[in-house]
Parts: structure tokens; C-alpha cells; sequence
């Protein structure tokens, strides 16, 4: 951690504060943060009649406070403080040049009724919503067709109160699919860090067809048998770094996504150039890292090292089927910690969900040179299932330098593996026939790329927020 990472680490846990006293809450009149931009104009939620009891509804107040502080963009950008309280709100869109700084005790809580979540189209490259065949409703913050957008605080909370869609998801009582928490689309150079995130409806952080994403220190907290809350679902993106976050989830902590089916193929926007580092992941039902289902725009160049797996289902996962079309190659996973894992590694090419039959069933997926090195897990029930698909093999998979302890009621072969090609170097129980050992000569296999991508020379800044509006 460099030296202004490490200043910027302890203004969140230390925040400089001018405090003036007011009969609602204290009302911070100055404090210093971390941001990848600055604002010159600033103002609190709470001069745009705001009211944080935790029963008043605050859509408006947002909305409008958002649509004035726009007016600045152009002219050194503004940014919105919300203060210490539990602000109830339905969802609301955000501006460019803009930043949303939440104090550590504001909580923003999601509304409970459906009518406060504005229906939207779907994803163009899904072709339909995921919970149902139509629209969905629009994520609790929201923003499209954006530059510069920030939403950070010193660990304030997003509290979905998802509990009520989870039932009428399981009732099967939604009309249209699930929103999320942080939904950010066609947008460029976007920061969300330093908040805590829970109970969301569904995915809690949706980047999705834009670029230059910064997702760090974030904690996401779900019930692990809530449905289909993933943590960090990078999709369609270019430069993204993922870092520093943990995460509790009902679903997998980074889902790598890019359309699904014929839709994904025809938007053909792939995930591309994305760094995930230093994440904790408890994830009993599902994988640390998927990379899919919905990968059809295409995956590519993925690095993610220094990650620690407890109780989880599966480390990597690489979800696919016929018709998925696409790709996800250049994968590249070293130094990862697990324990008490069902697999260690996970790759299925028969993932079957479509949008509809209207799939090409002669699309199949390629799935090549995916590197995993330098691993440990211990009580692992089955150290990796890999089945590619008949006639479509996975291919180029290389896997070094890993030891797997397995648990006392393991699985008598550790090792399941069809329709796949590769090496392995240095692994422990010894992997199926399909990945012959190389020898101590190659012990260097699966190497990990040096050379840095572009969103790793992004750097933040110390921004100041004053009230001068």
C-alpha cells in the first residue's frame, strides 16, 4: 500500500470534522475523503428537505438536491453529503462530475413499496429481465450515461431491506426482475468505495457497458440463503479494478458477466481488462469468482490474486452451455487461500438457463488459457470438476504450484475432469490424466502477467467537503 493509499485508509477511519450542532443531528460542516475527482461545490441532504427518521420518505429530496447540484458539472462539479440518519427512499438517478458521500451513520434504506422503483427496459444484451420475462425495476441508486460519477463515504450503509423481494421472488410473485443496490450504465470513470452494503434485493453492485470502475473497499452483507445476491457483478466493462472488499453473500461475491444467449452475442461488449485483488468471500451456495453464466459479449484478461475463500462452494467457477456462444480466455488466478470448499475449482460447459429457445444451438463457447498458481485450500470435499463440452473442449488450462488438503468425508476422487485439455505443475492430490504433470523444469507454468493495466494507474486524491451552497 503506497503512502496515499495509506493516508487515504486513515481519513475514512479518522475523518477530519468540524461539527455544527443542530437540534435534528450533527451536521459536519468540513471533512477531508479520498476520491479519484474533487468537487468545488457541496451540500447537504438535508437543505433540500431531507428527513432522516427512517419512516420519511426522501425520494424527492434526493432527486431534487441531484438535479441542482447538475448545474455545476462544468464548472468543478458538485458533490451531495448524506448526513448521520436513516434516509428511506425509493430509487434516484445521479449526475456526472458528481459525488454521493455518505457520513459512517447515515443509513439510506431502500423503500418497501414497489411504486417508489421506477420500471426500466431491459438490459439490451440480456433480451429480458432475469426474474421475469419483462422490464425491471430500477436499481436504489442509479445512473446511465455518465462521466466522473463517485459513491464513497466512511463506511455509511445501503440497506436494501431485501427481505420482502426475496419472498416474492420464492412466491413468484414479481412482476418485473429485482433491483439492486448500485446500478451504474454506459458510464465512464466511476468510483464506488468505503461503504457497507446489505440486504439487497438481488446483485448488489451492477457496473454494467461502461468503463474505467473502481470498486474498492466495500462491504456487502447478505443472508447466504438469499437469492441471487451477488456482491460485484462487473458487466460488459473495460478497466475495472475490484479490491480491498469483503464480502458475505447468498450468491457468488464476483460474477463476470457479458449478455446472454443470441442478445449477449449480438451486443457483443465484452468484460475485459479487470483486476480483482485483495477480497474475503463467504459464499456457502456459490463461487468466489464466476465467470458467467451470461458471458456470450465475451470475457478476456482477468488477473485476480491475493483472495481468501471461507466456506464456500466453489474458488473459481467458469459457468457456460451450448448457445452461450462467446468466450472467456486469458484468465489468470495466483495466491488464493480457501477453506472449507465443496471444489476447489469449478468449470461447467453444460449451465443450461436461456433467455428463451430462441438461442442458436450451434454457438458454442471458447473457453482457453486459464491459469490458476500458488494455492492452498484445506477441507476441501472435491478438489476440482472441470467438463467442458463434447466436441468444444476446454482448452489451454494450466494449473501450478497448488496444494489441496482434502476433508476427513472427501470425495474418493478428487479429480473429475471431461472435455478438457491442459498441464499442471506442482499439485497436490495429483489432478486427472487430462493435465499431465510438466516436471520441476516447468515449474514456472500458468505465469501470472507483470505488465500493469490502465485502471491501476488511476489514483485518488485528498477532497475536502465544505458546505458552501
Amino acid at each position: 500500500m503506497d503512502v496515499l493509499l495509506l493516508l487515504c485508509a486513515l481519513l475514512v477511519a479518522l475523518p477530519n470534522v468540524a461539527v455544527v450542532e443542530s437540534r435534528k443531528a450533527p451536521v459536519l460542516d468540513y471533512f477531508e475523503y479520498c476520491a479519484m475527482s474533487c468537487r468545488a461545490y457541496s451540500a447537504s441532504l438535508e437543505e433540500f428537505g431531507g428527513v432522516g427518521d427512517g419512516t420519511t420518505l426522501n425520494t424527492g429530496a434526493f432527486q431534487a438536491a441531484i438535479d441542482h447540484l447538475s448545474q455545476y458539472a462544468s464548472s468543478g462539479g458538485s458533490q451531495l453529503y448524506v448526513p448521520p440518519g436513516r434516509w428511506l427512499t425509493g430509487s434516484f438517478n445521479l449526475t456526472s462530475h458528481f459525488t454521493l458521500f455518505l457520513h459512517k451513520d447515515a443509513v439510506i434504506l431502500g423503500s418497501q413499496d414497489e411504486n417508489d422503483w421506477p420500471v426500466i427496459d431491459p438490459l439490451p444484451s440480456y433480451g429480458r429481465g432475469r426474474d421475469t420475462q419483462g422490464g425491471r425495476f430500477s436499481s436504489l441508486i442509479f445512473g446511465t450515461n455518465l462521466t466522473d460519477v463517485i459513491i464513497t463515504g466512511n463506511n455509511g450503509t445501503l440497506d436494501g431491506q431485501g427481505d420482502l423481494w426475496w419472498q416474492k421472488f420464492h412466491k413468484g410473485e414479481l412482476s418485473y426482475t429485482r433491483p439492486y443496490l448500485i446500478e451504474i450504465m454506459y458510464s465512464d470513470n466511476v468510483q464506488i468505495s468505503n461503504l457497507t452494503l446489505v440486504n439487497s434485493p438481488s446483485w448488489n453492485v451492477h457496473p454494467v457497458y461502461s468503463s474505467n470502475v473502481v470498486v474498492q473497499g466495500v462491504t456487502i452483507l447478505a443472508p447466504v440463503t438469499s437469492p441471487n445476491t451477488d456482491g460485484i457483478n462487473p458487466d460488459s466493462c473495460t478497466n475495472t479494478r475490484i479490491e480491498d472488499c469483503y464480502i458475505v453473500s447468498g450468491d457468488d461475491c464476483v460474477a463476470v458477466k457479458s449478455g446472454w444467449d443470441e442478445y449477449g452475442i449480438a451486443y457483443g461488449m465484452p468484460t475485459k481488462q479487470l483486476v480483482i485483488r485483495r477480497l474475503t468471500c463467504i459464499s456457502p451456495f456459490s463461487a468466489v469468482i464466476a465467470l458467467g453464466s451470461e458471458m456470450s459479449g465475451g470475457i478476456q484478461d482477468v488477473r485476480a490474486e491475493d483472495i481468501v475463500a471461507i466456506n464456500s462452494e466453489s474458488g473459481v467457477r467458469i459457468k457456460t452451455a451450448v448457445g452461450r456462444g462467446g468466450y472467456v480466455k486469458d484468465i489468470f488466478v495466483r495466491r488464493m487461500t480457501m477453506n472449507t470448499m465443496k471444489w476447489a475449482f469449478w468449470m461447467t460447459g453444460n449451465y443450461g438457463s436461456h433467455a428463451d429457445d430462441k438461442y442458436d444451438p450451434n454457438a458454442l463457447p471458447v473457453i482457453q488459457n486459464i491459469n490458476y498458481r500458488d494455492m492452498v485450500a484445506e477441507n476441501v470435499t472435491m478438489a476440482a470438476r472441470l467438463e467442458g463440452i463434447s466436441g468444444d473442449p476446454f482448452t489451454g488450462i494450466c494449473i501450478s504450484n497448488v496444494t489441496i488438503q482434502m476433508a476427513k468425508k472427501a470425495k474418493k476422487v478428487p479429480w473429475t475432469c471431461t472435455d478438457i485439455d491442459g498441464i499442471s505443475s506442482d499439485v497436490t492430490p495429483a489432478p486427472c490424466n487430462l493435465l499431465p504433470e510438466q516436471g520441476e523444469e516447468k515449474i514456472g507454468a500458468c505465469t501470472f502477467p507483470e505488465e500493469s493495466l490502465p485502471i491501476e494507474d488511476i489514483q485518488v486524491q485528498t477532497c475536502t467537503y465544505s458546505r458552501n451552497l
